[in-house]
């Protein structure tokens, strides 16, 4: 008898632990799709860094090096954003012309996809082709952009994913 309580006690343990298993499983799923909700605001860029963080993280697949390079791209027209662009303009550029070794992620996201696709353009019109081989670029922005950038980075070897925001 008392083999049978113990068998028991054991199997039920074993349901309820599994059964909370899928409560938390359930739980995280409910969490990432909760935490990837689009900011309304351009200009708050806090929650443009997390919106994006949770999509960069999703997308990481064949990523061999330590951390993604991301890379949002400010959508205003007045001065501070125009500064924050020409120096982010400036960072990438000085990257692409070092190269970026095989495994990388380099992630282009912002407010204006337009705006995005037109700097992810322009900071790679001089990399040399084939440069990019096994490199990951990550464009985040809306499907009317996708074939431009898609166009753009085909001659550097890149592997280009696209997610739509």
């Amino acid at each position: 008898m008392r083999k049978y309580l113990i068998a028991a006690t054991l199997a039920m343990a074993g349901t309820l632990a599994l059964s909370a298993c899928n409560k938390q499983e359930d739980n995280q799923q409910a969490t990432q799709q909760a935490a990837a909700a689009k900011p309304t605001n351009p200009n708050d860029a806090q929650a443009w860094n997390a919106y994006l963080g949770q999509i960069v993280q999703n997308n990481m697949q064949g990523m061999t090096a330590e951390r993604p390079y991301a890379y949002l791209v400010p959508a205003g027209d007045d001065q501070d954003s125009k500064a924050k662009y020409d120096r982010q303009m400036q960072n990438v550029q000085d990257t692409i012309a070092r190269g970026v070794l095989p495994g990388n992620l380099l992630a282009f996201a912002g407010p204006s996809s337009a705006k995005t696709a037109d700097f992810v353009i322009a900071a790679f019109k001089d990399a040399k082709p084939g440069s990019f081989k096994d490199v990951i670029v990550l464009f985040i922005g809306d499907q009317a952009d996708k074939d431009r950038v898609t166009t753009a980075l085909q001659p550097t070897g890149a592997n280009v994913r696209f997610v739509a925001m």
